[in-house]
């Protein structure tokens, strides 16, 4: 694998970056793609706009490819939440039914679905997952929980706050064991996962973004839909391609600036290119538990309370009691660490306990986390 080069990336050197997760990091070479992208759109925006359908069609089919699944069931999105929002506003929910979510859901889409059922007078309800649950226990608590009420469950595959990885294909046989059907929220699954959506098994509906693990430009993202539902899917503004059939209803947005979209095949080949895919996957792995061990032996933090189900590339820290308790703290808390240490990393909540989430890619090295694990302790007054 070839060694991380800072003439691959255009990120501050002064500052180190330890938080892919959230919003990833372009590759100079696809903000070169895309900004060639945007000059021949302005050099002639009606022929621009005339061709455009035809090559989110093709970047479409790309996406696909690297997803492993059909084009014909791919749709091109801005991110996960807006997949996640265009499957709950054309899914009919029926009144008087359940949704289920976890404790571990991503906020935004917790407050969709909420927003969601109540539209519907469906009720939604939260499992709560153990952090130190195993997939087997995951999977049991889903066991347990599903019934004829239900009509939907919502689930993460990599989680975002706590950094879990979800047995999703065993909970979409549950599923539609009970009847329902099942959202995959897998913002962080392309890219860490090779098989994402395949690990989703029979899922009804999968979502991830491909500007975190896969470097694509922000404001692209796939929804995979299988089935006769899929035809049911409408993007979350009617444009021209209305009469079409799902997916290709979603290739026509309008005046919608989609260069990210057309862009997002270049970062696929970038990292095989580069770093090999597989390779790339496997140093981030290695890299995210080094670097957990050496920020817990640096606070003295208990592993133990987060050994179940670890995301490969996404892992946590327990924080000293009483620290970034709750959402707001634990943002207070991370433009602290930012500006004593000169180190971006995330900083979580998850019921009433702070975290210090890691999360690795190919630019990133041992001496990064070492840095961290100097300066953190002396921030945090551990």
């Amino acid at each position: 694998m070839t060694t991380p080069s800072s003439s691959h990336w255009t990120l501050d050197p002064s500052v180190v970056h330890l938080n892919h997760g959230s919003f990833g990091a372009v590759p100079r070479t696809v903000q070169e793609v895309q900004r060639a992208l945007r000059e021949e759109m302005e050099t002639n925006p009606d022929a621009w706009f005339r061709e455009l359908p035809e090559r989110v069609g093709q970047a479409r089919a790309a996406v696909a490819r690297f997803l492993r699944v059909p084009a014909e069931h791919t749709a091109l999105v801005p991110n996960a939440s807006a997949g996640v929002s265009t499957v709950l506003g054309c899914l009919p929910l029926p009144p008087g039914g359940e949704v289920l979510l976890t404790d571990h859901t991503y906020g935004a889409v917790a407050m969709g679905t909420a927003r969601a059922a109540e539209r519907a007078g469906a009720r939604v309800r939260t499992l709560h997952i153990p952090l130190e649950a195993t997939a087997e226990e995951i999977a049991a608590v889903f066991a347990g929980a599903l019934s004829e009420a239900t009509a939907l469950v919502v689930v993460d595959q990599i989680s975002s706050a706590t950094a879990r990885l979800f047995p999703v294909a065993e909970i979409a046989r549950l599923t539609h064991a009970a009847g329902a059907k099942l959202l995959v929220d897998g913002a962080h699954a392309p890219g860490m996962l090779a098989d994402p959506v395949g690990l989703a098994g029979a899922a009804d509906f999968w979502v991830g973004n491909l500007h975190k693990w896969c470097c694509a430009p922000r404001g692209t993202a796939a929804l995979v839909a299988r089935g006769p539902d899929a035809q049911d899917l409408w993007p979350l503004t009617d444009s021209w391609g209305a009469p079409d059939p799902f997916p290709r209803r979603f290739d026509v947005q309008g005046t919608l600036d989609l260069t990210a979209w057309l862009a997002a095949p270049r970062s696929l080949e970038f990292i095989e290119e580069t770093y090999g895919w597989d390779a790339a996957r496997a140093r981030m792995a290695k890299l995210a538990e080094v670097a957990q061990g050496l920020l817990a032996d640096a606070l003295g933090a208990d592993l133990a309370a987060v050994g179940g189900s670890e995301a490969p590339a996404m892992r946590l820290i327990p924080l000293p009691a009483g620290l970034a308790a709750d959402h707001e703290s634990s943002h207070v808390l991370q433009r602290r660490i930012a500006a004593d240490t000169g180190v971006e990393t995330a900083i979580t909540s998850w019921d009433g306990r702070g975290f210090l989430r890691l999360s690795a890619h190919v630019y990133n090295t041992v001496s990064d986390y070492e840095r961290l694990a100097e300066h953190l302790p002396g921030v945090l007054g551990a």
